[in-house]
């Protein structure tokens, strides 16, 4: 048996936990859904953190703490053996983000190369995407650099890996970001994308997209209902808090997309001949915005790869601190099968390189993947609120979260949420994008084979439910081999 684990103070855990929520999605798609929308965004989106995000987180944190498995075995344990599956699709459904995720790492590190040699100078930004994108092989190169880095860091441990990793990461990060704030700011004309980030638009409150936008912006970004916080959970010591926890990595989560949000949106308006050029800039999506739109604006720059360097290393620190805490949540689910550390790890980083390469070598698959698990973390969430319900609510707020350690009581606002609000949510978020996968893929959008249907969601799902309920007694019983 291996020997027991601990993050060594209250603030590594915060600095890995942090490290964890703060990735691509902050720096990447916070900006491009301000941009769409304004500071009518803001409003809805700081909202859900306390309606959806820093509730879950506090479950994640609780339950981590007592169980100390990772997400198979805690529903196990907690529920009982009939609802393991559920633990089972919250950390599948996450190995299936890491799998992409690892690439989307892998092409933020070849960006900030390019950037430091000027490669990224007095070329078409369009086509240099493309080029590189459908290349095959240098994405796959950088997918499997990406993973290789991951893999190092958790070999080490939590204190030695984990801990040090995070140390250095997320203050670099943080300093990036704000170097990309003070220059953006300087620019003329930002104040433009400050007015524009900021100007509230009363009736742009009135059009659902920004709410449901808002809401899946927080549900993504934060991290929670995904299972890594509770992995975390698994290392801190018992004396410590779970509530203030949770609070303090929501809201450092939403000032680091802040932070991103003021680096870019008034960069955009700075650089953009237009108003309704920086606009169209903005909304040209994830990757058409971080490695299209930003490297053709940073370019009319003086300094300009400097600043695009700076850009796209705060961006790969920033998914490599996720793709980690991804690494360590799968390497603990084979640790709770038994397996050392070591062993479980190979085994991960293996499946990483191998399920990971379809995404590498093609954007259509990628774009599938992220849409099919992106969505499926919804129901990763309402899966850990339907623990807490079946639980009883009362029982866990009393009992779980306002234990004597606990630095803020939770009160009766609490229990409202998971009852009503957080159920309510899941299945609006679900409604809604599934009403917007029809709209996409119009008459085909029952084809499993079309990579934005509802049809490939469901038959994914479907396929990976249907197998862990099959082995559901079978994964009970392997989650309770390690003690440690």
């Amino acid at each position: 048996m291996e020997r027991k684990e601990f993050f060594s103070s209250r603030w590594t855990l915060l600095l890995s936990t942090l490290g964890m929520a703060i990735g691509a999605g902050n720096i990447w798609r916070f900006p491009r859904l301000a941009g769409e929308y304004g500071g009518a965004f803001l409003i809805p989106w700081a909202i859900f953190l306390l309606l959806w995000s820093i509730p879950l987180i506090m479950v994640e944190f609780s339950l981590g703490k007592h169980t100390r498995k990772g997400p198979i075995g805690t529903f196990g344990l907690f529920l009982g053996r009939s609802y393991t599956w559920m633990g089972g699709f919250v950390a599948f459904c996450t190995m299936g983000i890491m799998f992409y995720y690892s690439v989307v790492t892998g092409w933020a590190l070849k960006y900030f190369f390019a950037a430091l040699s000027g490669a990224l100078l007095r070329v078409d930004q369009r086509i240099y995407w493309e080029r590189f994108s459908t290349s095959g092989i240098e994405p796959l190169i950088f997918h499997l650099i990406a993973l290789s880095l991951a893999s190092l860091v958790i070999y080490q441990g939590v204190v030695r890996g984990i801990e040090r990793a995070n140390r250095i990461l997320l203050p670099s990060l943080l300093i990036l970001l704000m170097v990309g704030v003070v220059r953006a700011l300087t620019l003329p004309n930002a104040v433009q994308g400050l007015h524009y980030l900021f100007d509230l638009r009363w009736a742009d409150l009135a059009n659902y997209q920004v709410w449901l936008e808002g809401l899946s912006q927080s549900a993504w970004s934060t991290g929670a209902g995904w299972g890594l916080i509770l992995t975390y959970a698994v290392y801190m010591r018992q004396k410590e808090d779970v509530t203030l926890n949770a609070f303090i990595t929501g809201f450092g989560n939403n000032s680091a997309s802040l932070l991103a949000g003021l680096a870019i949106i008034p960069s955009v308006f700075a650089l953009s001949d237009s108003p309704e050029a920086a606009l169209k800039a903005l909304q040209s999506g994830n990757q058409g915005l971080t490695f299209i739109a930003i490297p053709q604006l940073f370019s009319t720059m003086i300094g300009a790869s400097v600043y695009m360097s700076v850009f796209f290393l705060a961006l790969f620190f920033a998914a490599l601190s996720s793709l980690i805490s991804m690494f360590e949540l799968s390497t603990r689910v084979f640790m709770d099968w038994g397996l050392p550390r070591r062993k479980a790890l190979r085994l991960v980083a293996g499946l990483t390189a191998l399920l990971g390469a379809p995404s590498a070598l093609s954007m259509n698959v990628f774009n599938n993947q992220d849409w099919v698990w992106g969505l499926g973390l919804i129901l990763s969430g309402s899966f850990f609120a339907f623990a807490v319900l079946k639980k009883g609510v009362d029982t866990f707020r009393n009992k779980w979260l306002n234990a004597k350690e606990s630095d803020l009581r939770i009160g009766q606002w609490f229990d409202w949420v998971m009852r009503i609000v957080i159920p309510l949510e899941a299945l609006i978020l679900l409604g809604w994008w599934s009403y917007q996968s029809i709209q996409w893929e119009a008459t085909m959008w029952w084809n499993p084979l079309r990579p934005f249907s509802l049809g490939t969601c469901i038959l994914q799902w479907g396929i990976l439910i249907t197998f862990l309920i099959v082995m559901n007694r079978k994964l009970y019983q392997m989650s309770l081999r390690s003690k440690g």
